[in-house]
């Protein structure tokens, strides 16, 4: 029985001594344990609450639906200077 527990028994003083030791390799072990685990977990748990993406942002400037006056200056009334 042995034989099969030590290894992880090896594991688990490893990490406990490295929480205390060096906490930022305990961390980085912690969140990339978690890490594949939370790919799976965290799209279904959005979706049971209800969760929809935001919308898109727009990539173009929407064009008015009328021909474009031309105009001498800028249309709030600055001229251009020469």
């Amino acid at each position: 029985m042995s034989a099969l527990t030590g290894p992880f028994r090896r594991t688990y003083t490893y990490l406990q001594r490295q929480a205390h030791e060096q906490p930022a390799i305990f961390y980085s072990i912690a969140i990339g344990f978690v890490g594949p685990i939370a790919v799976v977990v965290v799209p279904e748990v959005r979706r049971s609450w209800g969760w929809k993406p935001a919308e898109r942002p727009p990539t173009t400037y929407p064009l008015p639906n009328r021909s474009r006056e031309s105009t001498s200056g800028y249309e709030d009334g600055w001229k251009l200077s020469a």
